[in-house]
C-alpha cells in the first residue's frame, strides 16, 4: 500500500546519492577498513554481534556527509586522515543507537534481518553498543580536536535525553507537535548535524560556513526522520529498513498519529486511545484502519510537506558556498531523502 503523495517536482523520484558515494568512495574505503579494524576484539561476541549490523546494508549516508562536509570546505592533511576517522566514529555512534534502540523498542529486525538482540540477546546488543561508543571516542581523541570532540559528545548527550524523552511521551495522546519535534531533533538530526559539523571544524572553515553545515545537517535529520514516519504507515520494509508498521505496534507516536488524533472525530481519538495508549486491539486490521484515518485527515500528506520544507531548509543553507560537486551532491542528498516518500 503506498499512499504517500508524490512529491512535486516528477525529477526528485529520480534523486539519488550516487554522485555523494562517487565523491567519497576513496575516503570511504578507508573508513570501511577502519570500521572493520576498531570492531575487533579479543571477546568474540562483539565483532560478531558488531559485524552482523555493520554489514547489515546500510549506506552509511552520515559518515559520507562527514567526508563530504570535509573535502568542500578544503580539508588539507590526508595523511592524519582526521576527517576518515571522524566519519568512522560517527558511524559507530550511529551503529550504537541502533543497537540500544531494537532493545528500548522490542525491535525484531533491523534493515531487513534480524535484529542483534533476537539473536545474542538484550544484554548483549547493549554492551556491544556502549563498546562501539567507546571506540567512537577513542579515534575522536586521537584527531586531536577538542572542537570535534565537543560536538560528538554533546551530540551523543543530546541523542540519549532524546530516548528518554520518547519515553516519557510514548504512548500518550497528548502529546504535542512541539513536544515530538523535539524527540525527532534530539534522536536523528542532532547526529547529522554533528555529523556535518565536524568537516568544516577539521577543515579550519570560517564560522559562517561551520554554522551552515551544521544547519544543513539538522534540516536534513529532521527531514529524514518526518520521512520514516510517513514511511511507518506507507510504505515498504525494503525503504524503511524495517517492518511497516512497527511504529504503530510499538505504541509510538509519531508526527502522523498526532495530527490524525488531532483531526479526528470523536470515534477516530478512541481508536487511537485504544490501540496507542490501552495497547487494546493491536491488529492487522487495526493497522489499516489507522491508515485509512492518516489518509482521511491527511496526516501523511502534511508530515511529507513538513519534510519538504525542512529539506528546502537544509539545501537554502549551502548558499554561503560556491558552486562545487560537492555542493551538488549534498542537494542530492537531500532530494534523495525525500524521495524515498515516493
Amino acid at each position: 500500500m503506498s499512499v504517500v503523495p508524490p512529491l512535486n517536482e516528477a525529477n526528485k523520484s529520480q534523486a539519488s546519492i550516487q554522485p555523494l558515494i562517487d565523491l567519497v568512495k576513496q575516503d570511504m574505503g578507508r573508513v570501511n577498513d577502519l570500521i572493520l579494524e576498531k570492531a575487533g576484539s579479543d571477546v568474540e561476541m562483539i565483532p560478531e554481534v558488531a559485524k552482523h549490523l555493520i554489514d547489515s546494508g546500510g549506506k552509511r549516508l552520515r559518515p559520507m556527509l562527514t567526508l563530504a562536509a570535509a573535502n568542500m570546505c578544503g580539508y588539507e592533511d590526508p595523511s592524519a586522515a582526521g576527517h576518515v576517522k571522524l566519519a568512522m566514529a560517527v558511524e559507530f555512534m550511529h551503529t550504537a543507537t541502533l543497537l540500544h534502540d531494537d532493545v528500548v523498542d522490542e525491535s525484531d529486525m533491523r534493515r531487513g534481518k534480524l535484529a542483534a538482540r533476537m539473536l545474542w540477546g538484550n544484554q548483549a546488543s547493549v554492551l556491544v553498543g556502549d563498546f562501539l561508543l567507546g571506540q567512537a571516542f577513542r579515534v575522536m581523541v586521537d584527531v586531536g580536536s577538542i572542537r570535534a570532540l565537543d560536538v560528538l559528545s554533546t551530540a551523543a548527550c543530546v541523542i540519549a535525553e532524546g530516548e528518554v524523552l520518547q519515553l516519557s511521551v510514548a504512548q500518550n495522546m497528548k502529546t504535542s507537535v512541539a513536544e515530538y519535534m523535539q524527540v525527532i531533533r534530539s534522536k536523528t538530526a542532532a547526529l547529522f548535524a554533528a555529523a556535518c559539523e565536524v568537516g568544516p571544524i577539521i577543515a579550519g572553515s570560517e564560522e559562517t560556513r561551520i554554522t551552515a553545515l551544521r544547519d544543513y545537517g539538522m534540516e536534513l535529520g529532521n527531514a529524514f526522520q518526518l520521512i520514516d514516519d510517513a514511511l511507518d504507515y506507507g510504505g515498504s520494509a525494503a525503504a524503511l529498513g524495517k517492518n511497516v508498521g512497527d511504529d504503530f505496534r510499538e505504541g509510538k507516536i509519531t508526527l502522523p498519529v498526532i495530527l490524525a488524533y488531532e483531526r479526528g472525530s470523536a470515534e477516530d481519538k478512541a481508536f487511537w486511545k485504544r490501540v496507542m495508549e490501552e495497547r487494546k486491539d493491536v491488529t492487522d486490521g487495526a493497522l489499516d484502519y489507522a491508515m485509512g484515518l492518516l489518509v482521511k485527515t491527511n496526516a501523511l500528506e502534511d508530515t511529507l510537506k513538513q519534510a519538504r520544507a525542512h529539506g528546502a531548509t537544509a539545501i537554502a543553507s549551502l548558499d554561503v558556498f560556491e558552486d562545487s560537486p560537492y555542493k551538488d551532491a549534498l542537494i542530492d542528498a537531500v532530494e534523495f531523502c525525500i524521495a524515498r516518500g515516493h
